[in-house]
């Protein structure tokens, strides 16, 4: 089964995801950190206690759109002070925020409705406290899948969930004919105990691809593991809960350019393309000129 989406006080003590390779325990709640909180996308009633709770305590709430959210913090009794973070504009506040973050304070994170970062502001702020090693977590999703690609900071504006890799490795290699070649995210369950052969047996298929496993999402041993495919850290812990996060195959004009000129003008040529028009498009890929093109190609016949 799978499906393909394209785009678009705290209660009691818990760890969350902290922005390193090497994990060790992490936060508890009287830790300042950023909290991306899933809110209701129609009825007010459906947002979780932890959620409400979360957003009373925090020092600022960054919203997509203020007067959107008034609405939900009326109904709550939500008062702390807000500020418009809109997608257009994340880029600019991001390092403010991170800042505001590492100088102690508890910062929370909304959308206009569901969860920020699948096609709504967020992602370039997970990506900047990635890149400095500071601390943030989900709170209030109901899906471990969309949980751990916000957690995991690869590319959400494209993202398929494949599910549970079959046993067989026949109905493996077929599931994954269909998935290997898309430029999307990937997002896939996976049991402990199967977590090393999975990430082998996608190497095999996709390459030498980056991967996050996220596991015990919202638990008290949540993690965020980073590593490039098949090598899970051998320090992992592979327990609870786990999604792994593989990112999409890379653009074809980028798999052509890291051919040497021969085998690019070859790979056009085994499409169907004759040999002037292969060594045109070679040339355009590579921004040089088509005479440059065949001195190369004429060196290498030599």
């Amino acid at each position: 089964m799978w499906i393909t989406f394209f785009s678009g006080g705290f209660g009691p003590p818990f760890f969350c995801a902290k922005s390193l390779a090497a994990r060790p325990p992490l936060c508890y709640t009287n830790r300042k950190m950023l909290y991306i909180v899933v809110t209701p996308i129609g009825n007010l009633g459906d947002i979780t206690y932890r959620a409400v709770e979360t957003l009373k305590s925090a020092d600022l709430i960054l919203c997509e759109d203020t007067r959107h959210s008034a609405v939900l913090f009326a109904r709550y009794g939500i008062t702390a002070p807000v500020r418009a973070y809109e997608k257009f504009s994340e880029s600019r506040q991001a390092d403010a925020i991170a800042d505001m973050i590492e100088s102690g304070k508890n910062v929370a994170l909304v959308s206009d409705a569901g969860t920020p970062v699948i096609s709504d502001p967020g992602s370039v702020l997970v990506r900047r406290l990635r890149e400095r090693g500071l601390e943030y977590t989900v709170v209030g999703s109901g899906c471990a899948a969309v949980s751990a690609l916000v957690l995991s900071g690869f590319d959400a504006s494209s993202f398929c969930f494949v599910g549970f890799l079959p046993d067989k490795e026949g109905d493996r290699n077929r599931l994954m004919d269909r998935f290997a070649g898309l430029r999307s995210t990937l997002l896939f369950y996976v049991p402990p105990h199967d977590a090393v052969r999975d990430a082998a047996f996608l190497f095999s298929r996709l390459g030498a691809r980056k991967a996050c496993l996220v596991r015990e999402i919202s638990k008290l041993h949540e993690d965020v593991i980073d590593f490039t495919l098949p090598d899970i850290p051998a320090d992992a812990v592979l327990k609870g809960e786990m999604v792994l996060v593989v990112e999409g195959a890379p653009d074809p004009a980028e798999a052509l350019l890291a051919l040497d000129v021969k085998e690019h003008f070859a790979r056009y040529v085994a499409g169907g393309m004759t040999e002037k028009e292969a060594m045109k498009a070679v040339a355009r890929d590579r921004g040089v000129s088509k005479s440059a093109v065949y001195a190369e190609l004429k060196g290498s016949r030599s």
